[in-house]
């Protein structure tokens, strides 16, 4: 039979569906969970999100390709810890970190993609849901997270850019809309757009480039001038020196009076320029670009943040936990100052940030820049020190601090490290795409410097926050949750395997009367995951969808995929099959035991016969492994379903394809139920009440999902009243 993992503590049992609460005995998951612990006992948590970085990435993890990013920070943190080399997250950003921070898989709230700004409240993370902040605050914990939200908000919901607080965090610093803006090619209005693909003035040798200029930079009194002139220590140009301090370069220039009326420190600048956004003391603030705090690399402005608020926590204060949620290496991929890339990568740089070789260096730049500046965290906040040659001195056992590192989803298809498959990453369900680096160290992990090769979840490190902050997480998450204890991993090397198969899923999230985002042609497929035009473009694409302005569009402001091949065959009949775009999956789901994994797409595509779209299903069967240097993927070829079944992969696929089914029948409709309580009652009628009443927008009462809380959604309570299907 198969086994799905959920549901408030019940256990049934059926032919295809076995339900079962997942928490494990403190024998088995090594917790003591005993009503002597005390605050002492309970560490911080020290989380780390690192974003697009798939297994592929690193060497710690047996991979890497031929050129890796150098992270001797994550080095460190691997040796004095538990490498896990089988982990699943899910394919994007928003789903990945949804699972990560609330234990619960996508069909579960219907995160499915990157929230977008089109995507309804019903597809973001809802103010009933207990996320990791809400879970640790019983136990004593204050959290505070720092960067990338992209849980909720800010469009259609009713908390705007006040959602970290809404959703339990004490403090936030960062963007919850997420992603980086596009890059500046204007550098700021120095030039015309697209001169400067990498956002900064270069330097003089190349074209457009200057050896010196005026660096104006905005402050909180205003706009000040500093003159520079050649290369930094660590190479960089002065525009680059320029935009790393928040600044606007006018080349070959002199510092006057007033800034020229030319500059434009109201434009954003991918990881340089961003609207910063300040949760605290239940206060919002929405900082303007022209704000200093917003100014600057973002990865340093993370950890600053990060750093000063850990430094600020008084002594013998409650234990906290802090998410540190990376924006980098997320497109578009943009030059990090030099100082810190101290491997000499900068010097393999070109200032061509859209050339595909450029791309994965700017890639690998990114995420050794992050691991710099996660390294001076460690340091400065005394969980690490620096050793006589510079390196970073770890001793988990020195430190009342747990560090998790994870990435969020898998590698960003352009810059995948072989042997991985770049066409199958990020935004799929196979491998490359929600594969992804897990370590966890601390003083709780007994022999460090070992790694799992054991299947864990995204959703399981969101119980084991719970465990050692011994909090009983199945009576905290009434709804259940899909995470397995996986705490004995770090306490035994003889643990057993915990999971008999692992899950993810992508999709559509929900938009009002079933809207989606607009195409976007890629080279060798159109997608529905980017969630607008400058995103689309950013990551190499061609728009299709509303406003589309690229010579190459046959037809405009298309609303579906299948609609470019209809206007491909509609301007050239006799070459469509030469011409046709591949459809990229819209929904796509993969589940996996020790060796077997089983992925389910579907997509919408053209028919010529009906001239209109029809619904395409794939399903795919691959034997696969996590060797070391050389795993066995699912890539193309290897489809063990395109032949005639063995007997024993005939079994597995009849177990798998259970599995999978019984996750996705595992979440029961309950309309009318808007707080996900598992009941439809007067409750409901007073929340719909105060949410129609003060917003009327988006919420989780738009149950007809128009993007409208209202008369005809009540309705829905006074039609459903009563215990919800269990």
């Amino acid at each position: 039979m198969s086994a799905v993992r959920l549901v408030k503590g019940t256990v049934l049992l059926a032919m295809v569906v076995f339900l079962a609460s997942c928490k494990l005995s403190s024998d088995s998951s090594g917790g003591d969970s005993s009503a002597e612990s005390t605050e002492s006992d309970r560490p911080n948590i020290l989380l780390v999100i690192m974003d697009d970085v798939g297994i592929d990435q690193l060497t710690n993890m047996g991979y890497g390709g031929v050129e890796a990013p150098s992270v001797p920070g994550l080095d460190a943190l691997a040796a004095g810890g538990v490498r896990f080399r089988n982990v699943w997250s899910m394919p994007e950003c928003s789903p990945g970190r949804s699972v990560l921070l609330t234990g619960r898989y996508p069909l579960r709230n219907n995160i499915y993609q990157a929230i977008g700004p089109n995507d309804l409240a019903n597809s973001q993370v809802d103010p009933y849901e207990i996320t990791a902040a809400k879970l640790l605050k019983p136990a004593g914990y204050t959290s505070a997270m720092f960067g990338k939200f992209h849980l909720a908000g800010p469009e259609n919901n009713e908390a705007e850019n006040g959602t970290p607080t809404q959703l339990g965090w004490d403090y936030f610093y960062g963007w919850t809309g997420g992603l980086p803006g596009s890059i500046d090619t204007t550098a700021g209005g120095v030039a015309s757009q697209g001169t400067y693909s990498c956002g900064f003035v270069p330097a003089q040798d190349e074209p457009g480039g200057a050896y010196a200029g005026a660096c104006y930079t905005p402050s909180q009194s205003g706009v000040s001038c500093q003159e520079l002139s050649g290369l930094n220590a660590a190479g960089d140009p002065a525009g680059l020196q320029c935009l790393t301090q928040g600044g606007i370069l006018d080349p070959n220039a002199s510092c006057q009076s007033v800034a020229p009326a030319n500059l434009l420190f109201n434009r954003e600048n991918a990881h340089y320029v961003s609207p910063l956004v300040v949760n605290a003391d239940s206060a919002i603030e929405e900082a303007a670009l022209v704000d200093p705090r917003g100014r600057g690399y973002r990865s340093t402005i993370e950890v600053n943040a990060a750093r000063d608020w850990i430094l600020a926590r008084p002594e013998n204060a409650e234990p906290w936990m802090v998410t540190l949620s990376f924006s980098a290496p997320h497109t578009p991929l943009q030059w990090p100052p030099g100082f810190l890339l101290p491997s000499g990568i900068v010097s393999k740089l070109t200032t061509e940030c859209t050339d595909p070789v450029n791309q994965r260096r700017l890639s690998d730049a990114m995420i050794e820049a992050m691991d710099t500046e996660l390294s001076r965290l460690l340091v400065e906040t005394g969980i690490a020190q620096r050793n006589s040659e510079g390196g970073l001195d770890y001793d988990p056992q020195a430190s009342d601090t747990m560090v998790v590192v994870i990435g969020d989803n898998g590698t960003f298809g352009p810059v995948v490290k072989l042997p991985f498959d770049p066409t199958r990453a990020k935004g799929t369900a196979y491998q490359t795409g929600i594969w992804v680096p897990l370590i966890v160290s601390g003083s709780m992990v007994s022999e460090p410097g070992r790694a799992v090769e054991h299947m864990v979840n995204a959703a399981d490190v969101f119980r084991l926050f719970g465990e050692v902050a011994e909090v009983d997480v199945d009576a905290a998450v009434p709804r259940g949750i899909d995470g397995i204890s996986i705490r004995g991993y770090l306490t035994s090397a003889d643990q057993p395997s915990v999971r008999e198969f692992n899950f993810a899923q992508g999709g559509l999230n929900i938009q009002a009367n079933g809207g989606r985002n607009g195409p976007c042609v890629f080279a060798a497929t159109c997608s529905h995951t980017p969630i607008g035009k400058e995103v689309c473009e950013d990551n190499g694409g061609v728009w299709w969808g509303m406003g589309a302005d690229d010579p190459s569009v046959l037809v405009p402001d298309l609303e579906q995929c299948w609609q470019v091949n209809q206007a491909i065959m509609a301007s050239d009949p006799a070459n469509y099959e030469d011409n046709r775009v591949p459809m990229g999956w819209t929904v796509y789901q993969a589940v996996r035991n020790d060796r077997f994994k089983l992925l389910r797409n579907r997509a919408l595509d053209y028919s010529v016969e009906i001239d209109g779209g029809i619904e395409v299903v794939s399903e795919e069967l691959y034997l696969i492994n996590q060797a070391a240097s050389m795993p066995l993927l699912d890539t193309d070829g290897r489809n063990l379903l395109e032949h005639p079944l063995s007997t024993e992969h005939r079994i597995q696929y009849d177990l798998l394809k259970a599995e999978l089914d019984g996750i996705l029948a595992s979440q029961l409709a309950c309309p009318g139920d808007g707080n996900g309580d598992g009941v439809v009652d007067e409750q409901d009628l007073t929340n719909y009440a105060r949410i129609s009443r003060e917003w009327g927008r988006s919420s989780t009462y738009d149950f007809n999902q128009d993007g409208m809380t209202n008369e005809l959604d009540r309705q829905y309570i006074l039609d459903n009243q009563g215990v919800c299907p269990q």
